[in-house]
């Protein structure tokens, strides 16, 4: 059952770690084959499942001990209904591997979820298409009919928010939110961009914002960005907008998205240094509290963003 659907613990002020990049981890530091890179995929036999829940693990022994919050994105970016087609899945086994997804995270939770730990459940969206490429963008009436299936399975399962993960372009970021008022949840919306700190679509972070927030009477509980690196982003970060910020989720690398999708090694970047950024950026905007990673991060740079943070407080 959801827990803190009616109260986010990571708006109360307590930093709240989140994952690194677990397709990227997959993929190139555990030799998964990740068609469409895809990681719900995994969870149809027992060794990729236990493959997510050791990398879950992994990253909650880092927040426990610091006496920091959780947030279990579940492994479900790609499990939307035409990446689920691609892969083969009719849409009653699309439905099955969601609320699969759902049920591990709530397993993860009464595991680990103690006094002072707590661990929220979110349901995570990702894009219609490409998470780099804004493409031909949907109506918001569209995106809203598009993504609402994926959204009630994760309220009815329990689920205590939803995040859309790598938002390209307005009128999705807006169906989606629009779809997660309909079911009662509460939603994140975290937007891509380029190297210039404009999402692939062209728009200005702070328009994406101001323009989602119009249209859904401010409806998302906080924004984020990830799946850039700070340096193609932090120096946008200038008016009123910023506060509605509330989480990163930075890639380790400073490659172009272009470049990222051509690569064929991993660029994992330096923690430390990627740490350091996260530790300027919470210098200046104090309201950003939810702390992951994105394409070539792993633990080590979660735990890298959480030794420069908190010795920073």
């Amino acid at each position: 059952m959801a827990k803190y659907r009616n109260r986010l613990p990571q708006l109360a002020g307590t930093p709240f770690l989140t994952d690194s990049g677990l397709e990227t981890t997959l993929l190139f530091l555990e030799g998964f084959e990740l068609p469409h890179f895809a990681a719900f995929h995994l969870l149809k036999d027992e060794k990729g499942t236990e493959a997510i829940c050791a990398y879950f693990r992994r990253h909650i022994d880092i927040a426990k001990p610091l006496g920091l919050g959780f947030i279990l994105e579940s492994p479900t970016w790609r499990a939307s209904p035409d990446w689920g087609q691609r892969l083969g899945y009719t849409p009653a086994e699309l439905d099955a591997a969601n609320r699969k997804s759902l049920r591990l995270m709530h397993q993860l939770r009464d595991e680990f979820e103690s006094d002072g730990f707590p661990l929220v459940i979110s349901g995570c969206i990702g894009p219609r298409g490409d998470g780099y490429i804004a493409g031909e963008a949907m109506s918001a009436d569209e995106a809203q009919a598009y993504h609402a299936p994926q959204i009630a399975i994760y309220a009815e399962e329990g689920a205590d928010l939803i995040t859309a993960i790598t938002m390209t372009n307005i009128n999705e970021a807006v169906g989606v939110t629009r779809a997660a008022q309909k079911a009662g949840m509460p939603v994140a919306i975290s937007f891509t961009v380029e190297t210039d700190g404009t999402l692939p679509a062209g728009d200005r972070l702070g328009d994406a914002i101001a323009a989602v927030d119009a249209a859904t009477g401010r409806g998302p509980a906080y924004y984020m960005v990830n799946c850039a690196h700070p340096d193609h982003f932090a120096d946008v970060l200038k008016g009123e907008w910023v506060k509605r910020i509330g989480g990163i989720r930075a890639n380790a690398s400073r490659c172009s998205h272009a470049e990222l999708e051509a690569a064929t090694e991993l660029d994992a970047g330096n923690p430390e240094e990627l740490g350091a950024l996260y530790r300027d950026l919470r210098a200046r905007f104090p309201q950003i509290n939810v702390l992951g990673g994105c394409c070539g991060t792993d633990h080590r740079h979660i735990e890298a963003i959480s030794s420069a943070c908190l010795e920073a407080a």
